[in-house]
């Protein structure tokens, strides 16, 4: 079955000196980085997501800003695809899933920011789409949350959304996709 790899919304802002530093993002890019290194010796698609906020009140990946660059550790090359998103879902409004079928991608293996938001309704999407996908667990960061006063850690609210992920994909570390 062929794959791809998707990489949602690794961008300046998610990191230390952004508008919305995540918890750990350094560790899910280098796993990233693992993965992209593994795509580009099996010469199979690599697509950057890429989110624009154009709101008014946007208070981070905004236009023209540092904060919604692509991270300059990912390793884009000449055959990387690029897709511009205004929404978490990657394939609302955007071309992904054309893409996709066009390069007869029939697994996708996720991995990106935030997993409680763009990476949980992209790959829900993508199961909806008849994609099988894989979700590397250790590729993914996501930040704390807190809903009517009651605070959840970052790490908890990972592995709950991973766990909710299982529903729709295959979830597994970048060591145990690597060595599948």
């Amino acid at each position: 079955m062929k794959q791809g790899l998707l990489v949602i919304d690794v961008q300046n802002d998610y990191f230390s000196r952004g508008k919305m530093p995540l918890a750990q993002p350094e560790a899910a890019l280098h796993q990233i980085n693992l993965l992209e290194a593994y795509f580009q010796q099996k010469s199979w698609p690599i697509i950057y997501i890429q989110h624009v906020n154009f709101k008014k009140n946007a208070t981070f990946f905004q236009p023209c800003t540092t904060g919604v660059q692509l991270h300059s550790d990912l390793q884009l090359s000449a055959e990387s695809i690029l897709i511009k998103k205004l929404f978490p879902n990657s394939f609302h409004k955007t071309k992904l899933e054309k893409i996709l079928k066009e390069l007869g991608v029939k697994q996708l293996v996720i991995t990106g920011m935030m997993t409680h938001m763009c990476v949980d309704s992209t790959t829900r999407a993508a199961c909806e789409l008849g994609f099988h996908s894989i979700v590397i667990s250790d590729a993914t960061a996501t930040k704390a949350l807190t809903f009517c006063g009651e605070a959840a850690p970052a790490q908890a609210v990972q592995a709950a959304f991973l766990a909710a992920l299982g529903n729709f994909a295959t979830v597994c570390s970048t060591t145990e996709y690597l060595s599948s």
